[in-house]
């Protein structure tokens, strides 16, 4: 819990107290200067409550329920980060790769030159790809995704490197960027 005072407050407060436990005024002096406001931009310094040194709007509850029942929301600073596994960039190359490949192929076996070629792989898909845009969007596919792989990712549970997941997300990646 961290009570918003001011150095001066907190100065007053401990010259008012009797109970012997006063800070020397060097210190009080000291623990001022030192003392960093909690922030959630940094890793460890995000208070869970923050409350007025006047008492009014205290939630009481909400922090009683934090200390019994240990309902607390960890600073995302602190969470342990999703890592991919060791094979996953070489999925998303070969998967993204195979994808591209499969839709130049197609459009070639369907004996167009030109024009709008449907692919099977989605009704959505229908346009012509060219070698040069396949690898312009396989590649912008890939840096998008490497991100996730080499610094771990922040989403809520794990996310799915499986050969059918990289295709689903390469394809509607392509549906995308391909809208006429």
């Amino acid at each position: 819990v961290y009570v918003l005072a001011t150095p001066d407050l907190c100065k007053r407060w401990n010259s008012e107290r009797t109970d012997g436990k006063a800070y020397a005024l060097e210190t009080l002096a000291n623990l001022l200067q030192r003392f960093e406001e909690p922030s959630a931009m940094v890793r460890w310094g995000s208070s869970l409550f923050t409350v007025s040194w006047t008492g009014e709007d205290v939630p009481a509850d909400d922090i009683w329920r934090a200390i019994t029942k240990g309902i607390v929301n960890p600073n995302t600073g602190t969470q342990a980060v999703v890592k991919a596994p060791t094979d996953a960039l070489l999925t998303l190359e070969h998967t993204a790769a195979s994808v591209a490949s499969a839709l130049v192929s197609e459009q070639a076996n369907s004996g167009s030159l030109g024009g709008t070629t449907t692919v099977t792989l989605t009704p959505m898909l229908q346009v012509c790809i060219t070698l040069r845009l396949q690898n312009k969007l396989k590649r912008r596919f890939v840096t998008l995704h490497k991100k996730a792989i080499t610094l771990g990712t922040t989403e809520k549970g794990a996310v799915d490197w499986s050969e059918q997941s990289v295709a689903d997300k390469f394809v509607a990646h392509l549906e995308e960027n391909m809208k006429p």
